[in-house]
């Protein structure tokens, strides 16, 4: 990977009040390269280019830091459902270690890819599930089980809910990745959020890039 690639991703995360460590950053590079050779073999993501890959999926998924609760003696249980290539769990796993992170994903082949992936990489306290989320969400240890679950480009928001919210314990945030404007998935999926004793605290609205922007909503298990 060019060294102007690596510093201006390093700038990026600077300007972003993100911490990353050299090693951190040879992690990503590590993760870029094996994302691109599995993508030769399986189809993981239409985002090929280099910089894109950078900015589209490791920069964009890293936007959710801020709502993250700070460091504290309790571990933060978090899972990533339809993570599909990792987006967003294994980049916040690399900047927060800290972090207990589940990934899930309903394609074998996906799950195949992030293992190899972790066991490059040398993370520890990560697992991968070839599951269902609504199969997943009805075992013990996973149903209200995580502190933050948060799900990107899965599906409507409405849907979302119902597989995502069982997972999250009360007083946990379910954070949903969404496009610059996600008000009428919140109107269409209010009902659902409701009756599930949850609610939408916040709309967050992040800029990637000048030009480039998403939204994350905030829904708190109440």
């Amino acid at each position: 990977m060019p060294l102007t690639r690596l510093t201006a991703f390093a700038r990026w995360c600077n300007e972003h009040g993100i911490a990353i460590t050299d090693n951190q950053l040879c992690q990503f590079s590590l993760f870029k390269e094996n994302l691109l050779d599995w993508n030769t073999r399986i189809n993981l993501t239409a985002i090929t280019d280099n910089d894109e890959v950078w900015q589209k999926h490791f920069a964009d998924s890293l936007t959710l830091l801020p709502l993250l609760p700070a460091l504290s003696p309790n571990t933060l249980r978090f899972i990533d459902v339809g993570c599909g290539a990792g987006f967003p769990g294994l980049p916040i796993k690399i900047i927060r270690p800290d972090i207990s992170m589940t990934l899930l994903d309903s394609l074998r082949k996906r799950i195949f890819f992030l293992e190899d992936t972790i066991n490059r990489l040398g993370l520890l306290d990560i697992r991968c599930i070839h599951e269902r989320a609504e199969g997943l969400a009805k075992l013990d240890n996973h149903r209200n089980g995580y502190d933050i679950c948060t799900a990107r480009a899965v599906a409507r928001l409405d849907k979302l809910c119902t597989w995502c919210l069982p997972f999250v314990k009360p007083g946990g945030l379910f954070l949903a990745m969404k496009g610059p404007d996600p008000l009428d998935e919140v109107d269409e999926a209010l009902p659902v959020i409701n009756k599930m004793g949850a609610e939408v605290v916040e709309i967050k609205h992040l800029e990637i890039l000048p030009g480039l922007v998403h939204s994350v909503v905030v829904i708190l298990v109440t």
